[in-house]
């Protein structure tokens, strides 16, 4: 059995690993901790746990095969290995916890393919919330699902005439793919809007984006951050080079709806902002290993500029990998944090070779930030809070950006 742990900072990016923890519609489950996957092999004990009758398993197991008839001509009797699947399933379940996941085959060549960051689907990352409802933790930018109005935060309570009542990521992820430019509609329930809205979403081609940068007239320098893909922290460096080019001193870094990625990634951008060995985020493993503490590789490339000041910009879709950069600056006091609450996605899964192309991913540690907080204890906040709404952004007006960049001029 193998195991791969996907660092940080992951969700449906979503794993992107270390996307938020859900699913990218069309799209990757969290790329959740996923920080240059590095893959051990492990060995899984096979003792029986001596404080349990197993012998209540096998009964119910004889019982079933020797006594249930199927009364439904659609229906078949489930072979052993669905059999098999359906035993480890109800015991992942078991535990409790959204992130904790059994993917039999198909299920976990989906995942991998998701990982692969181009595919066929609306663009939006979905998770699970703590009440099990399928809630959006963002779409991507410029995304079939963005430019049909899905929003953060919107609770998916149908796809098409299925209701999502107790259903998982993974199965929801099945329902919404399909082929390009077939539609899909969602339902959702949004705050503050009273009753559910049908959204209707072409599906098409998703290539995840990663950066933009733009100088704005006001001596701000504007940096939005898509992703923390495996590339991005290239492209952060030089969007840092230009933003020094420009010869502006007011940073303002966009994680909105940015659901993570790598660990590493985000590791290597806090480092420019950082003196060298400052605490970025600590893997707390409670106990069952010892906790591991990422420190600034120690760039601090603006440590002799007295006129820099930074601005980061958060809201419910900033997760994960989001959420460890926007931490760390926020709480070594290098940036104000402006938006609204993040995601709160602050847990480091592993992903584990079961055989026969069914993997495990498991719930293996928490993510800390500098001050010891848990990001999954209701994420993070903004030092100012700044709201938006669907109609402002129909308008292209954008308050929360705006009350950033006052921040950054002393206004």
């Amino acid at each position: 059995m193998t195991r791969t742990k996907w660092k940080a900072a992951g969700a449906v990016f979503g794993i992107i690993v270390v996307f938020g923890g859900g699913f990218l519609l069309g799209a990757s489950r969290s790329l959740q901790s996923a920080a240059n996957a590095q893959t051990t092999s492990i060995i899984g004990s096979s003792t029986q746990p001596t404080d349990v009758d197993m012998g209540q398993f096998w009964t119910a197991y004889h019982l079933l095969n020797d006594n249930f008839v199927v009364t439904h001509a659609s229906s078949t009797f489930p072979t052993t290995q669905k059999q098999v699947y359906g035993a480890i399933a109800g015991l992942t379940a078991s535990f409790g916890d959204p992130y904790t996941t059994f993917f039999p085959p198909a299920d976990a060549k989906v995942f991998q393919e998701d990982i692969a960051g181009s595919f066929g689907g609306v663009g939006m990352q979905i998770d699970n919330d703590s009440q099990g409802n399928v809630v959006v933790v963002a779409p991507l930018k410029d995304s079939p699902a963005q430019k049909a109005g899905v929003l953060a935060g919107d609770i998916v309570i149908a796809i098409g005439a299925t209701s999502t009542l107790g259903m998982t990521v993974e199965e929801a992820v099945q329902l919404i793919r399909g082929p390009i430019g077939s539609t899909v509609t969602i339902q959702v329930v949004r705050k503050d809007t009273p009753k559910p809205i049908d959204i209707s979403i072409v599906r098409d081609t998703i290539n995840i984006p990663i950066i933009k940068t733009t100088k704005l007239d006001n001596g701000v320098f504007d940096i939005e951050l898509y992703s923390f893909s495996e590339n991005s922290a290239d492209l952060f460096r030089n969007a840092l080079r230009e933003f020094i080019q420009s010869g502006d001193h007011k940073l303002l870094l966009d994680l909105r709806g940015n659901p993570g990625g790598y660990l590493d990634a985000a590791v290597n951008m806090a480092s420019y902002f950082l003196p060298p060995g400052t605490t970025i985020v600590t893997e707390d493993f409670k106990g069952k290993q010892e906790n591991i503490t990422h420190r600034s590789l120690g760039y601090n490339v603006f440590a002799s500029d007295p006129n820099f000041k930074m601005a980061i910009l958060i809201d419910q879709g900033s997760a994960s990998a989001s959420e460890i950069l926007s931490g760390a600056l926020q709480q070594n006091n290098v940036a104000k944090l402006v938006g609204t609450r993040s995601f709160g996605k602050g847990s480091v899964q592993q992903l584990m070779d079961l055989g026969g192309g069914a993997e495990l991913k498991v719930t293996i540690a928490r993510w800390l930030t500098p001050n010891g907080s848990s990001i999954s204890d209701g994420g993070l906040h903004p030092n100012i809070e700044a709201t938006t709404s669907i109609e402002l952004i129909k308008q292209k007006l954008d308050p929360q950006k705006d009350a950033a960049v006052k921040y950054l001029l002393g206004n």
